[in-house]
């Protein structure tokens, strides 16, 4: 029987970590400029988190992976996004009765969605994202976008935009879907299948239809801004003037309504412009959300807003680019035993380089010196660190300095504040022609 990964899944290997380990640092650093602090919720929660109401996306009709108990009715569904159990946990919790709001979180893990698998895309991905809850200001908004821009510019990307639209408050989206379902209404039988049920559901979303997109009824579809009363107008207005003011670059995209239906006022995308991305061009995405915070039992009228990326999504858009995060440093020290009744004293060496900090390895196979010196090269080892049978028999080291081959035999118990010396100072022992096949010093002939 063969065994392989779940269609649509993906395997993190030993080799890509590093690159993985250096963006998600690199987020939370970020967040921890801005004040983000971290959340954790559950992967899976209870589906009415997640399937509200007249829910009209595609996320909730068609790709959440659902299951009951057994010998229950509960109905579980895996976290197909962060926001809904981010904001659950902001009320169940009572977060929202701190004096200091917004509560400004970050959060990172898998999510699960059962859409076709595509470059980018999978159906279990790891998104990061943030959230800022419990204060509606145009600053607050400003603020999320300012972050998210900073960071994929900090990671190099230079073929960005944002993509920036509003939805106006509940009256002006109220008249917007009125709007949209007279104009429509000729229409419906002319659209697919998801648009007839968005029809019905939440016309608005008919707009972000990728099957329907190029039908003459789309190009002519009325637009938000006609719709939007005084209060939404200003709130977008000032928006728009804060990051004109920080320089922030933008466009105002109105056709722009995202794929989830508790957005209100504000929303926006971060897109790459790079053509290796094709149709998976949104890197970042995000809006706030006005009434999400009252339907899990919080306060009326407390406002929220956030965004996430997908980490694969993003790390397509580096490569796109040409961009390579930070790759394996190497290990501090690798330990070489040259005689078998020395592995035991090198292999307390090894545990005590990594009691005191240092990452360290050792051979495990009883390879030979050309072996262990090419798994060291391989390792991209700092130092070597060579047991023989004088070393055994001294309980001593012989330490080699691989970047400039000097290298001094010092006793173990001193190993630790050399190597410490060596950091500090950049101090080197006497130069040696090195340990290479055929050397002839008294540790290499096991002397």
């Amino acid at each position: 029987m063969t065994y392989q990964i779940p269609r649509g899944t993906a395997d993190l290997l030993p080799d890509d970590s590093p690159a993985w380990q250096a963006l998600e640092q690199h987020l939370k650093d970020f967040c921890y400029l801005y004040d983000f602090r971290e959340i954790r919720t559950p992967i899976f929660e209870h589906t009415n988190v997640f399937k509200r109401e007249n829910d009209s996306s595609d996320m909730v009709n068609k790709e959440m992976y659902t299951f009951t108990l057994p010998g229950s009715k509960t109905s579980l569904t895996i976290r197909p996004e962060g926001t809904a159990g981010v904001v659950r946990s902001f009320v169940e919790n009572k977060l929202y009765a701190s004096p200091d709001l917004p509560a400004k979180l970050y959060y990172l893990g898998p999510m699960a969605r059962h859409e076709r698998p595509q470059k980018g895309r999978l159906r279990i991905f790891n998104q990061f994202g943030v959230e800022s809850l419990g204060a509606k200001s145009p600053y607050a908004d400003a603020e999320v976008m300012v972050l998210a821009y900073s960071i994929l510019k900090s990671l190099g990307l230079s073929d960005i935009r944002i993509l920036l639209n509003t939805l106006g408050d509940d009256e002006s989206r109220s008249a917007y879907r009125q709007a949209l379902k007279d104009y429509f209404a000729p229409y419906v039988q002319d659209l697919c299948g998801d648009c007839k049920r968005r029809y019905e559901q939440n016309p608005l979303r008919i707009l972000d239809c990728k099957v329907d997109h190029d039908l003459d009824c789309m190009k002519h579809a009325p637009k938000m801004s006609d719709y939007l009363n005084e209060e939404s107008r200003t709130y977008f207005r000032t928006v728009c003037e804060i990051l004109d003011r920080l320089e922030i670059p933008y466009e105002v995209e109105e056709d722009l309504v995202r794929g989830l239906d508790y957005y209100t006022h504000t929303v926006f995308e971060i897109v790459s412009l790079n053509r290796e991305m094709g149709a998976q061009s949104t890197v970042l995405a995000g809006g706030r959300y006005d009434n999400l915070i009252p339907y899990f039992g919080g306060p009326e009228g407390m406002s929220g807003i956030g965004w996430a990326l997908g980490l694969e999504r993003l790390l397509i858009a580096l490569q796109a680019e040409g961009i390579s995060l930070q790759e394996a440093a190497g290990v501090d020290c690798y330990v070489m035993v040259l005689d078998e009744q020395a592995r035991l004293f090198a292999f307390e060496v090894l545990t005590a380089l990594r009691a005191a900090g240092y990452q360290a390895d050792m051979d495990f196979q009883g390879r030979g010196l050309k072996g262990q010196f090419k798994a060291a090269d391989r390792a991209h080892a700092k130092h070597v660190l060579i047991i023989g049978t004088r070393e055994f028999e001294q309980q001593a080291v012989t330490v080699k300095n691989v970047a400039d081959q000097t290298q001094e035999t010092v006793q173990a118990e001193a190993l630790i504040e050399y190597l410490d010396g060596q950091e500090a100072a950049g101090e080197h022992g006497h130069h040696h022609e090195g340990h290479e096949e055929g050397c002839q010093c008294e540790a290499c002939r096991g002397e």
